[in-house]
């Protein structure tokens, strides 16, 4: 009897494609009502909540019938403003589950859906302010605008050599057969964006190679690296990437926070649990999370898991992510998208299209953001005017014709408010 095929899991499947996309549209819908519940008074808990209970029912509504996995691919997380990385606290902990949303606060959001393993994860940043008319500070300006325009040229750093190349076939094979921006060199100019508004990249910031079941895979991209810490690999077309960045108001520099780990992930260690709890929550984790990240404030005994847990992360069976915040109380801004570098097939031809942002948070209203700061380099103006991917059809070129680079465009209108002012 003949053995069945091995299923490609790759992005060269459209029914791959096809789940990152529905997931991106769920992880997106959920976003925006988070944004919607983060208001002055709310508590950090009970949004977190309501927006795992959003994905849950998101995630039900979608190949309904089909023997899949589905369901969160990362809990709701709301990190206050100094904070780093992901957090969600307990409901069994009281002071932590009693802590609300204030104005002024610099909130990172981040969650994500997940059908068939494949993860679609998304971070944003917004501050707590009592109305949409309410004006950013310029120190929120300067966090806002170094976030976004270094996320947007590690996006463009992230492109293969020659992928988008344009010319003579002689000038697209020297452009393909240059070599890979280097991890260090991607850090430096990342600095760079961030310096001009006075601000730093966040220490040890880490993009990872997404997998089916899998957000932490074989290659990752590290920013600022702390002592010891160092990437491994380049992306490559057909790969899928969770794109993180982060900036700090202050250095940059990162310390560990008291609040309790509540975020973990399972791994691929066996160990033998002796600790019935242990073995309990370790049996609930494989059913309902996978490999995908949860929080334990998702589990049906809370207490019991917060005990359980301890024998499971220190067997290495699963991995706690520590509660991280900037080392000097400074506000930080992260942004997180799931990105994807594919080629599209039409009959015999392949056209290699480029960078395709599956999840990504919504672009900021730029305008609204007013400071006296902007980025003057014109190495990183040149590398923000390249395109992430072909444009497609006459109507793409005629708007690419009559359309200023954003970043141009940005420091165009702030030279102009600055001569209205004078």
């Amino acid at each position: 009897m003949a053995e069945e095929p091995e299923t490609d899991y790759s992005l060269n499947n459209p029914d791959t494609l096809t789940k990152y996309k529905t997931a991106a549209q769920i992880s997106h819908k959920v976003l925006q009502a988070v944004v919607g519940w983060c208001v002055d008074g709310a508590t950090i808990l009970s949004v977190c909540q309501k927006g795992d209970q959003l994905l849950e029912e998101e995630t039900g509504k979608v190949y309904k019938g089909k023997k899949i996995s589905k369901g969160i691919g990362h809990p709701t997380t709301v990190s206050p403003t100094s904070f780093v990385t992901p957090y969600t606290p307990l409901s069994t902990d009281a002071d932590e589950a009693a802590v609300t949303l204030k104005l002024g606060d610099v909130i990172k959001i981040q969650l994500g859906a997940q059908i068939d393993g494949f993860g679609a994860i998304v971070c944003d940043t917004i501050v707590i302010t009592k109305d949409d008319n309410q004006k950013p500070t310029e120190e929120e300006s300067n966090l806002i605008l170094a976030t976004y325009w270094a996320n947007e040229l590690l996006l463009r750093l992230l492109l293969p050599p020659g992928l988008l190349a344009t010319g003579t076939d002689a000038e697209k094979q020297k452009a393909a057969a240059e070599k890979p921006v280097t991890q260090s060199r991607i850090s430096s100019l990342l600095q760079r964006v961030a310096a001009s508004y006075g601000c730093s990249i966040v220490e040890s910031t880490t993009s990872w190679l997404f997998e089916r079941n899998e957000i932490e895979g074989k290659k990752k991209i590290v920013l600022a690296p702390g002592e010891g810490v160092k990437g491994e690999g380049v992306p490559e077309v057909g790969e899928v990437w969770g794109v993180e960045v982060g900036v700090s108001a202050g250095t940059g520099k990162v310390k560990t926070l008291e609040n309790r780990p509540t975020l973990h992930r399972r791994t691929t260690t066996t160990y033998a649990l002796k600790r019935p709890t242990a073995r309990q929550i370790l049996s609930e984790i494989k059913q309902k999370f996978g490999t995908f990240p949860f929080s334990l404030r998702q589990l049906e005994d809370e207490r019991a898991a917060k005990m359980g847990v301890v024998e499971c992360v220190r067997g290495n069976v699963l991995r706690q992510y520590e509660v991280v915040g900037d080392k000097d109380g400074e506000p930080v801004a992260r942004l997180f998208s799931t990105i994807g570098k594919y080629a599209e097939s039409e009959r015999t031809a392949i056209t290699k299209n480029g960078l395709t942002r599956l999840a990504a948070p919504p672009v900021p209203d730029l305008s609204k953001y007013k400071t006296e700061k902007k980025i003057t380099d014109e190495e990183i103006l040149k590398i923000l005017e390249r395109p992430l991917s072909k444009a497609g059809g006459s109507k793409n070129k005629n708007k690419k014709k009559k359309k200023k680079s954003a970043a141009k465009k940005a420091a165009a209108e702030e030279e102009e408010e600055s001569s209205d002012e004078e």
